[in-house]
């Protein structure tokens, strides 16, 4: 079933953080596998923000890390060294847990060469590079995850999250949303529904050189984004193209670093819900999500059918 939503603040910076654990927890019924949340904050005037993990973290086993420490430090050390040695400088670094960390680093090589060298390392993904993005998923409900890394105070412009059933992968984080468009820096997805010419899109974007991390369907949708945006195309464009290239029942949320957007199939089955005003917009899967923001009665609307709707900061 899952849930989604989205949040952007046009006009100021807030607890984004916040504001997304609240409409994610308000669909915690749709999913009480795993949450993610894709939040963004002041852009780093230099380098880069890298969250990424060494290891998984499955439903089997919540309770305890699978590797043994020495593991996970030796796995940290190699990406390390593989920072030093493309001349990457880390500026700040910390962990929520002993397997995921997040990285500031300032950096002036090649990224798509950086990040693919990163995830050779055993068990290593990168969960997200950007100015301002950070992407943060586990296993747990919204309040869970957003109190395990310190969401809370989250300050930023805007953001985008998920609730997860799973139903076509494992119960784990590199199954779990939102995903990153690999190797486009602060681009993210979430999606509710399914499509059903994941396999044949996957091999084609594969034999362009793009990496896949799970077997879930929704990451098609971050790297088709990733390959409509490698080749110049703006964002809603790439998103209108999705439309009539991705077959399936879907709504999905994509944002960028200035932009939240809204893609609905031609069937419109998977629900969403929007509230626009001048000062912020917010979009989710049931009204429920966008009340937990709001403290007084607010106006909502449901998108049509191949609607399309993208948004500013």
């Amino acid at each position: 079933m899952c849930g989604i939503a989205g949040v952007i603040n046009r006009k100021k910076t807030v607890n984004v953080g916040e504001q997304m654990r609240l409409m994610l927890q308000g669909l915690k019924h749709r999913g009480p596998d795993s949450t993610g949340y894709a939040v963004y904050g002041t852009p780093l005037k230099k380098g880069f923000v890298m969250r990424f993990k060494i290891s998984e973290n499955e439903a089997e086993k919540v309770k305890a890390v699978v590797e043994a420490p020495e593991v996970l430090k030796s796995r940290k050390d190699q990406v390390d060294k593989i920072l030093k040695k493309h001349g990457a400088k880390v500026a700040k670094q910390s962990s929520s847990t002993p397997y995921a960390f997040r990285y500031e680093f300032d950096f002036k090589g090649d990224l798509t060469d950086l990040a693919k060298e990163i995830e050779t390392v055993e068990k290593t993904e990168i969960l997200s590079i950007g100015k301002g993005l950070e992407l943060i998923k586990d296993l747990g409900d919204a309040t869970t995850v957003a109190n395990q890394y310190g969401l809370g105070k989250f300050m930023g412009t805007h953001g985008i999250g998920h609730t997860r059933m799973a139903t076509e992968s494992d119960v784990d984080i590199k199954s779990a949303h939102p995903y990153w468009a690999f190797p486009f820096e602060d681009v993210s997805v979430v999606h509710n529904g399914q499509l059903t010419n994941y396999w044949g899109n996957r091999r084609v974007l594969e034999r362009k050189g793009y990496r896949f991390n799970s077997n879930c369907d929704s990451e098609i949708i971050a790297v088709y984004i990733a390959d409509k945006m490698a080749k110049g195309i703006e964002l809603e464009k790439a998103m209108h193209d999705s439309l009539d290239e991705l077959d399936g029942v879907f709504t999905y949320v994509v944002a960028t670093k200035n932009q939240l957007g809204m893609a609905k199939d031609y069937m419109a089955a998977k629900p969403m819900v929007i509230y626009e005003s001048k000062d912020i917009v917010a979009c989710a899967s049931e009204e429920v999500a966008i009340r937990n923001i709001f403290p007084h009665e607010i106006p909502t609307y449901d998108p049509y059918e191949a609607e399309v709707k993208v948004w500013q900061v």
